[in-house]
């Protein structure tokens, strides 16, 4: 059984034992003794990231899962040790953590289960179910931490030659993360490899997060000449995104009179004038898109926006 939470695959091999009409909990499964969490081999629990669990971080690995029931609380233990057969052999100096949990009743389930439930982009919750009982614990992750390393990692290999390939390494990075001076180092590489338009904006937005707002807009200018249509394209989504309307308008303006003929160019000015509420500007600007597009997809899309615009 498993999950991916984010870059991380996690995993719980197990057998599964039925109730076949015994009493479970204080029977086939005594109190307060180790238990394998399963039958047969004991269970494990496998993680291709670092992950942390009952307050303790451990490195990505497998881990033998055992447990110790009691009547109102469990012992959940991960070993070191994942390659046993049942707790017969368990010792606690391979303990990597041991934590107590509260188990709660359950549906009935006939043979042992485990499931991880509610996964978020940092977190998953594994369950295990068997007879009329639930017994979960959290386990967490920093994906954040786990896609940069994967990133640094990638960036030893063949892409490390492109600079598109540290371009989006850094605007990962400052999108997602705090790392302001990894997103810069990897930024100011980008713009080593391939000084472009894009490199450069992608410097300056750093700069916008440093508060550096007048270093910035000065790089931008001093580049912008440089910028190719789906460049200027962008830059002007950008600042539409920031609802820095009027800047983007222009940008968009001027993408139009550089690229007459592309229809994406008009078609995007023509957006910018309708989240700004100048409806007829807008129509006139999807007219003269739709007159230049010859993609049947794109001629039907721009058709229904001149339609909920009249």
């Amino acid at each position: 059984m498993s999950q991916v939470v984010g870059l991380t695959s996690l995993s719980v091999d197990y057998h599964r034992p039925g109730v076949n009409g015994r009493v479970i909990w204080g029977g086939l499964v005594p109190y307060d003794t180790v238990w394998r969490a399963g039958a047969n081999e004991n269970t494990v629990l496998a993680s291709t990231s670092a992950f942390a669990v009952g307050g303790t971080t451990l490195p990505a690995g497998r881990y033998g899962v055992f447990t110790i029931p009691g009547r109102d609380r469990w012992t959940i233990i991960l070993s070191r040790q994942a390659n046993a057969w049942g707790a017969f052999s368990y010792t606690p100096t391979e303990d990597a953590v041991r934590f107590t949990v509260v188990p709660k009743p359950a549906e009935f389930t006939e043979r042992l289960q485990y499931n991880f439930d509610d996964p978020t982009p940092n977190t998953v919750t594994l369950t295990l179910r068997w007879e009329k009982l639930a017994v979960s614990f959290p386990i967490g992750l920093n994906t954040d931490q786990v896609v940069l390393d994967s990133l640094a990692s990638q960036l030893r290999n063949l892409p490390r030659f492109w600079g598109t390939a540290w371009e989006q390494a850094s605007a990962w990075a400052l999108n997602n993360t705090t790392n302001l001076d990894l997103a810069e180092t990897w930024a100011d590489t980008a713009v080593a490899l391939a000084p472009t338009f894009a490199s450069y904006n992608l410097k300056a937005a750093i700069l916008d997060r440093r508060g550096k707002k007048a270093e910035a807009d000065s790089l931008r200018k001093a580049h912008l000449a440089t910028a190719n249509e789906a460049q200027l394209n962008a830059y002007g989504y950008q600042l539409l995104n920031q609802k820095r309307n009027s800047e983007a308008l222009a940008i968009f303006i001027r993408n139009t009179k550089d690229h007459p003929e592309s229809w994406n160019a008009w078609d995007s000015l023509g957006e910018a004038y309708a989240v700004t509420g100048d409806k007829a500007k807008a129509i006139t600007n999807y007219q003269k898109a739709l007159s230049l597009a010859t993609d049947p997809v794109q001629k039907k899309r721009i058709e229904g926006i001149l339609a909920g615009l009249k």
